[in-house]
This record gives C-alpha cells, structure tokens and sequence, in this order.
C-alpha cells in the first residue's frame, strides 16, 4: 500500500507538484488516519467495534495546498470514502431532509446520518466554511451522528474552528458543534508562505480573444491546471434564488457569461459568489450594447463585486476591454469596468 508520503514524493518528481515544507509538515496526521483506517477490522459477536481515529480540520489562507493534500490522501485510500464541497453535501442533507419530512417523519437528521455513515468510512470536505443559518442549526446533531456511528471526518477551511460561523445568527447555539470538532478532530494549520495557485497563474495570460476554438483550447488547459481533472456542479442558494457554477472545484469555477448574467441576478448574489470562489473563468462573453443591456449592466456588477473582493479572473471575451462595449446607453459608465479588466490582467494584481 502507498503512503501519502511515498505518493508526494512521487508527484513531486514527476513534476506535478512543487515541494512545500509546510505541505510535508502536514502529512503525518493524514497518513495517521490513512493506516489506521487501513487496518482489518476483526468481528465477533462479544467484540467491540474499534475506536475510529480522530479526524483532521486543516485550515489555511487560500492556495496553499490544503485540497491538494486531500485528493492525495483520499486517493491512498483502502475504505469506502467520499470526497465532496461542504457546501454540495449541506445542499444534499437539506434535500433528503425535505423528503422525509414530506413522507411524514419527524426525526428527519437521525435517518440522514445513518444514510451517510452506512455508505461510507471516511468523509473529506473541501472548504467547510458554514455562512447559513439553516446549516449552523443542524450541522450540530448531524455531526454528532456521524461520528457515533464511527464515521472519520476530514475536512479543509480558510478558517480557524473558532471563527466559522462568526457574527452569525443566534451563535450561541452552534458553539457546541465548535467544541465537538476540537473533541473529534485534530485542528492543524497549513501555514505555507506561498501561494501555489496565485504561482500558477503569474505572468499567465488571462483575458482571451476573440470567442473561438483557439482561446477555448487555451481556456482549457488552465483549466487542467488549476483543476487536476477534477470537478463537479455547484448550486449557490442566495435568498431564494439560485447560482450555478457548472464546474468547479476546490475554490475555482467556470462558467459562462449567460450562467451569470443572462439571468436576474444581482449584488447579493454575485457578493456569495465573490466569497465561495478564488479563481473564476467567464466564457463567451458578447459584444455588448443597448440590445443586451440588462445583461450588460449584471456584468459590470460581477466585475465591481470580484475586482472589490480581489478575485482572480479568467475571461474569454468578444473583444478586447476597450472595444467590449463601445456603443448605446451605459458605454460611457462600462469605461471604468474597461480599466479594472485591465487592472485584473496584471501579473501582479493580488487575486487568487
């Protein structure tokens, strides 16, 4: 069987990987929870089921390799696991919830959890960061099942435990869940000084043009890059409403310029947006003018709310910024979201 440690090795040679300190300083604790679960489980009528080993939260400023070191530990894996976004599985426990609620079951969390942790050994989330209240209501309980039931949990965040869900609604209420993870988690920092993601895209270009095989190919294989191949839906749920980022993965999206401005959707929405993702790529983005002006004006909005909330862009576009939007109501004001596309190309523009 590989080791986690054996397996960075390996990708560092092969030149996939950059050698971190800080990344190889975090190994350990995952390769605890790899060896352990690794281990035959012996059954017997009298015989107590082994004690799980302690999970791990893993938290760090972006772009450090936290999500990384999860798709390699995961990959090492010998035991039913599930790698998936916190956000997507949250999303996924509200459904079933509402269906057994529906068929008239009261206890709706108990029955959840036992699905979960009959499916699966492990859980690894990327990015568990909890901003709504309905989760911070049950995530508490939930949790608490899953880990009665024997359940290891492994999980990424931007945040420290004591800082998730901070200034939230009725907190007091979701602090026991903060001490449960300490009790069931070992807490350790990522505390890398560079940032790999930012690394990969200095100095490489990010606005392409016109929209065309050519600039998609291009688009593409940044994508591999940044991605690894993996990625999957995401469906941010903002008052009522619903943003899709149709690939994603461990802090970036794609999608195309209909998936967010060609739908009613507005600051509150692109704010959500600017908070979950670290890089985003827009893809086929029109000539604009008076004919898609509604679009037009959503635009400018997502640019201001990511250009404000330092978010790297990706941008595959009809025309260059200058000649983005040179015509009809609006043009005048689209000069100063012209300069920011500008401003966001700079190989020196702190995103990501």
């Amino acid at each position: 069987m590989t080791t986690l440690t054996e397996l960075y090795d390996q990708r560092v040679a092969e030149g996939r990987l950059k050698r971190d300190a800080a990344q190889e300083a975090a190994l350990p604790e995952l390769e605890r929870i790899r060896a352990d679960l690794a281990q035959p489980v012996k059954k017997g009528l009298f015989r107590r089921a082994p004690e799980p080993p302690k999970g791990l939260y893993l938290w760090g400023g972006v772009g450090r390799g936290k999500s990384m070191l999860m798709d390699l530990f995961v990959e090492t894996l010998s035991v039913p696991a599930r790698r998936v976004h916190f956000h997507a599985f949250m999303q996924e426990i509200h459904a079933q919830m509402h269906r057994l609620r529906q068929q008239g079951v009261e206890d709706v969390v108990k029955p959840v959890a036992k699905g979960v942790s009959d499916s699966v050994r492990l859980l690894a989330f990327d990015e568990m960061q909890i901003s709504d209240i309905t989760d911070a209501m049950i995530v508490g309980r939930l949790f608490q099942q899953l880990f009665e039931a024997g359940c290891v949990v492994v999980t990424t965040s931007n945040r420290v435990p004591d800082d998730l869900y901070k200034d939230g609604l009725n907190r007091q209420l979701f602090l026991p869940f903060i001490a449960l993870l300490k009790e069931r988690m070992v807490v350790r920092e990522l505390a890398s000084d560079k940032d790999h993601r930012q690394d990969r895209l200095s100095g490489t270009q990010v606005y392409f043009t016109p929209v065309n095989a050519a600039s998609r190919a291009k688009i593409d294989t940044l994508w591999s890059e940044l991605t690894h191949g993996v990625e999957e839906t995401l469906t941010l749920r903002v008052q009522g409403r619903e943003v899709t980022l149709p690939r994603y993965h461990n802090g970036v999206a794609r999608a195309s310029f209909f998936d967010l401005c060609g739908r009613a959707l507005g600051p509150a929405d692109y704010l959500k947006l600017a908070e979950t993702v670290r890089v985003l790529v827009i893809e086929e983005v029109p000539q604009l003018s008076r004919r898609n002006f509604n679009e037009a004006k959503r635009f400018v909005t997502l640019i201001d709310t990511l250009y404000e909330a330092r978010v790297k862009l990706i941008l595959q576009a009809a025309a260059a910024p200058d000649y983005l939007y040179v015509e009809g109501e609006g043009s005048f004001e689209f000069e100063r979201t012209a300069s920011r596309l500008h401003e966001m190309q700079a190989a020196d523009w702190a995103g990501a």
